[in-house]
């Protein structure tokens, strides 16, 4: 019994179908694992992009395979092919569907990058919108506020977790041949390697100093281009503990595949424990280079309780203090 090609035509559509969302829908072994709020957004469009990969490709290689035994020239056929001038319809449909994907996936990924960049810089995003704990409340004990007559009333409270908002972390970077450099504003530490606190928001002023190169972080989903001259950001929000590779996605030299460091997403407590380390290695680096650039007078005039810097007219005073019986 032969199967009508409309009722064929809808079995193999149905069945491209269904694989072409599984694969969409199963495709973790080819990404690394999501670290960033922003993550998902992105592997959506990528599920949505496989979905329609996927069944382009079945089409397409279903419909050669078909024509290579259908229409595969008999042994005993020793004549040309009947010539075919086209098929306008086909070609209209071909052409049309394509061009609607295409169009559909244009219009879509513009609205994935405006929910992460509604600021207008790269990887930017209104945490307000995007992210409901961006609004949290600062203090765990803010939950059970109370008045002098009782409990905070419920609409207080949420006014109250409404303001309290968290301030984004902000890191300089700096891309030079071949590496990376962080500097942290508000405490003055410099890094070779990114560290972060985990499910607070980031904001990163990226900038080169000699060629164009592009900071990458494959579990953040997000990259921006480092412009020498100028100050480009990245803002997201990292979600996950972990250590992650940093990247270079800009070809900037010979040993631009060498061009690596890391991103080590910390604990609250654990990246406060990193601040304070760096503080402390900071503070006696700079304690260590005061002694070294320190005069023999200036030495001898600390431990006399004398200021460190003297006018001109002093130096030989305390010069001649030095060597006295009494000062040795």
């Amino acid at each position: 019994m032969k199967v009508p090609t409309a009722i064929l035509t809808l079995i193999i559509g149905i069945l491209i179908t269904l694989a072409s969302l599984w694969v969409s829908q199963n495709n973790d072994l080819l990404l690394p694992i999501a670290a960033a709020s922003e993550a998902a957004e992105i592997d959506r469009l990528f599920a949505s992009m496989m979905a329609i990969a996927t069944g382009l490709f079945l089409i397409v290689q279903g419909a050669l395979l078909y024509s290579l035994f259908a229409f595969r020239r008999k042994s005993d056929d020793q004549t040309d092919a009947e010539p075919v001038h086209g098929n306008v319809p086909l070609e209209i449909v071909w052409t049309a569907i394509p061009a609607m994907l295409v169009l559909w996936l244009g219009i879509y990924s513009f609205d994935v990058y405006q929910s992460i960049d509604s600021v207008g810089t790269m990887g930017s995003h209104n945490m307000a919108h995007q992210h409901g704990d961006m609004e949290r409340v600062a203090d765990a004990d803010a939950a059970t506020m109370v008045t002098d007559q009782g409990q905070m009333p419920s609409g207080a409270l949420s006014q109250a977790v409404a303001t309290e908002t968290v301030e984004p972390l902000q890191v300089n970077v700096d891309g030079l041949q071949y590496a990376w450099l962080f500097t942290y504003p508000d405490t003055g530490i410099i890094s070779g390697e990114l560290h972060l606190p985990a499910n607070r928001p980031v904001t990163l002023n990226i900038s080169a100093r000699d060629v164009i190169h592009a900071f990458w972080v494959p579990e953040f989903r997000l990259k921006q281009d480092a412009v020498p001259g100028q100050v480009t950001h990245l803002n997201f929000q990292p979600t996950k503990e972990g250590v992650y590779p940093v990247i270079c996605a800009e070809l900037c030299g010979a040993y631009h595949g060498a061009m690596k460091t890391r991103s080590i997403v910390h604990s609250g407590a654990e990246y406060q424990a990193w601040v304070d380390s760096q503080l402390v290695a900071n503070t006696s680096r700079e304690t260590v280079a005061q002694s070294v650039t320190k005069s023999p007078l200036e030495h001898h005039a600390a431990a006399m309780g004398m200021p460190h810097h003297l006018p001109d007219s002093h130096q030989s005073d305390l010069a001649q203090a030095a060597h006295s019986p009494s000062a040795s």
